[in-house]
């Protein structure tokens, strides 16, 4: 992000406005929300701008903006909707050291005012960098529909009410309360009416202070192929509520974000054939955290069920009477196949479909070839590009068909995604000109349908 969002304290400080016009005017209106101290300067105000300084809600200084006029100022808007002026005042603000902005210049302004959903104290600030406004304004109008207008009442005595809740310890017990508080208890209470809303705060921490702690518990997530809008609801709730996140390499960086920001966070990247975390390590990482009461959330790419280890995790954790649940997630097959337009399984071509993995804990995994190499069969092949040759070679040997299809799909789901269409005869030196990088799925016995394939990325006679 090129400008990094802040919430600047306003309370007796100085904001000093250029101009008097419909500019001007549009500034002071989200302004004059603020407890700082507004100036204006303009030679000919607008009348709104004349009856807002007669009412005290700004200082109108009826002259041109010139030096002097941003002393001790903390902000400074150019607003003067004439090129030249805006030029003048904004060079004269900046000497003086204060931040500038220049309507509908967002090269030389120094910050940009976002769109403001105002539910005081909550302040929702939505920003998109000068590129979109009327994205933002849309924004803004779908939250105003969202947040009910008692949540800043709600807010304001809960601020109010802080300093009572540091009874309870740090971290959890606390988020617990003050969850418990804005989604059930404070709602319901505001619904009879204001009055009931401090009685039912009392009553929730005599409750709080009263409550066993919760016990340490883990949950093994599917994060799904890298997509955070294939993300379940369920995965999300989760993501949202732990103390730490263990990640696995292929968890994409959009889906990370999603987690509390005061989340520890634990990268146990695998890579076949590469630099790995232990299985045993993740183990005891499992552990560790949740037995010390920590709500843990395992992040595992895709399905957790599905190539994951799973098991062996949740042995661990049950030899230490830890609890558990699975929160499953769209494997990467799902989304890769989606991708090209193919169902897994066809009536009349194939009634199941083999879920494979290139290679295991011991090097290259071994399957029913045969079975495998007759006409009409579908396989869905993970961490299969190492493995590609060797896979290869196997169906090859008994007796697959050269020109079966075969389909790989790198970074399925995501915005880099790519789509690697040939045959088996072709596929280990395809995959290897090809390059690829990220995750990929390879489909045999599969080919994009015509439409996906006129989108496809990669192009063997590109290779070739």
């Amino acid at each position: 992000m090129d400008h990094f969002p802040i919430f600047l304290a306003t309370t007796g400080r100085r904001i000093v406005l250029s101009g008097g016009g419909d500019a001007a005017l549009a500034k002071l209106r989200l302004l004059m929300k603020s407890t700082a101290r507004l100036t204006v300067f303009a030679p000919a105000p607008a009348a709104e701008i004349v009856t807002w300084a007669a009412s005290g809600k700004l200082t109108l200084i009826r002259r041109a903006f010139d030096h002097g006029d941003t002393i001790c100022a903390a902000l400074f808007y150019a607003a003067n909707e004439d090129a030249a002026e805006d030029k003048r005042t904004a060079a004269i603000a900046r000497a003086e050291g204060a931040l500038v902005n220049i309507v509908d210049n967002l090269e030389d302004s120094a910050f940009i005012t976002p769109a403001i959903v105002d539910r005081d104290p909550v302040t929702i600030a939505i920003g998109t960098e000068g590129a979109a406004p009327v994205l933002a304004r849309a924004i803004k109008a779908d939250f105003e529909e969202r947040l009910p207008a008692s949540l800043g009442t709600l807010a304001r005595i809960g601020k109010a009410f802080r300093a009572a809740s540091y009874a309870l310890p740090f971290g959890r017990p606390r988020r617990d309360f003050w969850r418990d508080y804005y989604f059930n208890t404070g709602p319901k209470a505001m619904n009879e009416s204001e009055e009931q809303v401090q009685p039912a705060l009392d009553a929730l921490l005599e409750t709080h202070l009263n409550k066993t702690a919760r016990a340490g518990h883990v949950a093994f997530v599917g994060g799904g192929p890298g997509d955070p809008e294939l993300l379940t609801l369920k995965a999300r709730r989760a993501l949202d509520e732990a103390d730490v996140v263990i990640y696995d390499r292929l968890i994409s960086p959009e889906i990370l974000e999603l987690a509390r920001r005061e989340a520890v966070m634990i990268d146990v990247g695998k890579e076949g054939f590469g630099p790995s975390t232990s299985q045993e390590t993740i183990n005891d990482l499992l552990v560790e955290h949740a037995s010390t009461g920590a709500q843990v959330v395992r992040l595992k790419s895709g399905d957790a069920t599905v190539f994951g280890r799973l098991d062996e995790e949740i042995d661990a954790v049950d030899a230490h009477q830890i609890g558990w649940h699975i929160v499953p997630g769209i494997t990467s097959a799902s989304a890769a196949v989606a991708s090209i337009g193919q169902s897994l399984t066809r009536r009349g071509r194939n009634a199941s479909v083999r879920f494979l993995t290139g290679h295991d804990m011991k090097g290259f995994a071994d399957h029913d070839w045969a079975q495998l190499a007759r006409k009409n069969e579908v396989a869905a092949i993970y961490m299969g590009k190492k493995s590609a040759r060797f896979v290869q070679g196997r169906l090859l040997m008994h007796g697959a068909d050269r020109a079966t299809p075969v389909t790989v799909i790198e970074n399925a789901s995501r915005a880099d995604q790519r789509i690697l269409e040939t045959t088996l005869d072709r596929m280990a030196d395809d995959i290897s000109s090809a390059a690829m990088s990220g995750p990929a799925l390879t489909f045999y016995g599969l080919a994009p349908r015509a439409a996906a394939a006129a989108a496809t990325d990669i192009k063997l006679e590109e290779m070739a």
